[in-house]
């Protein structure tokens, strides 16, 4: 494209015209400029990208949606305001009657639990007293049988001395009787 007659920039063989200045390959500096200013604009500045976006955002969060984020706000005050004055005082109030009537049962199980413990604990005592008092007298029934047994056995252990006595007699006896048959 080239800059015909009486276009900016160009002068018919005149120096530059209009207070522009030529940079040594002849381009004027002053749209050089402009053309750096516009990259940057488009690729380094997004101001206008996030002003448009802004904008988006508030034009449907105002105008589309108008105020209906601001009504559930108001909704959900209204039933936090009737939960925190109505609903929380009566749950905690069935939550005390509860755990009071919770409680008094627990108490009543852990006071029978005591009375069976205890009553466990007397039937113990009882059964182990009756079993030393079985043990003592299998103990005094032992003393006695073995007694019993050392008295046999000394009666026993002297019948049998006499009759080896009456066995050695009676032994001797005989070999009289054959000494008398053998010496004829």
């Amino acid at each position: 494209m080239s800059e015909g007659p009486g276009t900016p920039g160009r002068a018919d063989g005149s120096p530059l015209s209009a207070g522009r200045k030529r940079d040594a390959a002849g381009a004027p500096t002053h749209s050089i400029i402009k053309d750096i200013g516009e990259i940057h604009s488009r690729l380094l500045d997004h101001r206008p990208v996030i002003q448009g976006e802004i904008r988006f955002f508030v034009k449907e969060f105002e105008e589309k949606r108008g105020l209906r984020e601001v009504r559930v706000l108001e909704n959900l005050k209204n039933m936090i305001y009737e939960t925190n004055d109505q609903i929380l005082p009566k749950c905690e109030q069935v939550m005390h009657d509860n755990l009071n009537e919770a409680f008094e049962r627990l108490q009543a199980a852990n006071d029978r639990i005591h009375r069976l413990q205890k009553k466990e604990q007397e039937e113990r005592k009882l059964l182990t007293d009756m079993l030393m008092a079985g043990e003592k007298q299998r103990l005094a029934h032992w003393e006695l049988f073995m007694e019993e047994q050392h008295n046999k056995r000394a009666e026993v252990d002297e019948e049998h001395r006499k009759a080896m006595e009456r066995l050695k007699e009676q032994y001797a006896a005989m070999e009289k009787d054959l000494a008398k048959y053998a010496s004829f």
